[in-house]
C-alpha cells in the first residue's frame, strides 16, 4: 500500500491494486454474465442467411428479448439436430474441458451448437408454398419477402406446384405446432432449414422440423463485422 498527499496536506492511504490473476477472473465473470443475460455475439458460418448475413459476419444478439415475432431473424441452440439440446460429448479430454468453460462463460467452443434463421411460422400458423405467383402463404395470405435471395425455380406456367415435375420452391402446407417456430433461410435454396425436407412433396406429414420456442437465444440486432456492414440488422 502506497501513501499520497490529500489536497489539504494530510497523508493519505492509496487504494491496494488487485492481483493481476483476480483481475483477469473479474473480467472473464463480468463477459460471462453479460453473455449470459443481455448480449451474445455469434459468428455466421454458411450462406443460408445471405443477402442478410453473409458468411464471416459477426453478430450481436439481444438476449433480453423474448418476444419473438414472424419475420425475427433470430439464434436457437440445439444439439447435433435440431431435436437434441446437447452435442455429443468429445473424446478428446482437452476439447471436452474447453466446452465445459464455454459452458459456463459463453466464450470458446461448448456443447451447444447455434444456428441462424428468420421465424416465418408462428405457434398455429398454416404456412405453405406457393400461391400462383410462388408465393409463401400464411394462414393463406402470401407473404412479402424482399429479403429472400436466389430462391428456388419457380416458373408459370412450366414450373409449378401443379406441374409435373413439381418445383422444389413448393411444400405442403405444414401447421406450426404450440411451442414452436417454423424458420426459414433467406437464401432460400441453400438453406437446410424447417421445410429442407417437404420441398417438392405433396405430403406435409412428419416432413417439417421446427424449433422450439425456449431454444431461442433472441434475435439478431446488430452486425459489428465487417466494419463496413457495421450496423442494425433487417429483421423485419
Amino acid at each position: 500500500m502506497t501513501d499520497t498527499t490529500a489536497a489539504d496536506g494530510v497523508p493519505s492511504r492509496g487504494l491496494r491494486r488487485l492481483p493481476a490473476w483476480v483481475e483477469v477472473v473479474l473480467a472473464v465473470v463480468v463477459v460471462a454474465l453479460v453473455q449470459a443475460f443481455v448480449v451474445k455475439p455469434f459468428g455466421v458460418p454458411s450462406q443460408s442467411m445471405e443477402q442478410t448475413l453473409r458468411i464471416g459476419d459477426r453478430i450481436i444478439v439481444n438476449r433480453t428479448d423474448q418476444d419473438v415475432a414472424r419475420g425475427d431473424v433470430v439464434v436457437f441452440a440445439h444439439g447435433a439436430t435440431w431435436q437434441q439440446t446437447r452435442l455429443p460429448a468429445s473424446d478428446n479430454v482437452f476439447e471436452g474441458a474447453l466446452r465445459r468453460v464455454g459452458d459456463v462463460t459463453g466464450i470458446g467452443p461448448s456443447n451447444t451448437a447455434y444456428t441462424v434463421k428468420r421465424v416465418v411460422g408462428m405457434p398455429g400458423d398454416r404456412v405453405k408454398c406457393c400461391d400462383p405467383e410462388g408465393l409463401v402463404t400464411v394462414n393463406g395470405t402470401p407473404l412479402d419477402e424482399s429479403y429472400v435471395f436466389e430462391d428456388h425455380t419457380f416458373r408459370t406456367p412450366s414450373l409449378t406446384c401443379e406441374s409435373t415435375p413439381r418445383s422444389t420452391r413448393c411444400f405442403p402446407e405444414v401447421v406450426v405446432p404450440a411451442d414452436r417456430l417454423l424458420v426459414l433461410g433467406d437464401h432460400r435454396s441453400q438453406s437446410a432449414d424447417s421445410v429442407a425436407n417437404c420441398r417438392g412433396g405433396a405430403d406435409a406429414q412428419g416432413c417439417a422440423r421446427f424449433v422450439p420456442v425456449n431454444r431461442v437465444v433472441g434475435p439478431v440486432v446488430f452486425r459489428i463485422w465487417p466494419l463496413d456492414t457495421f450496423g442494425r440488422v433487417n429483421d423485419s
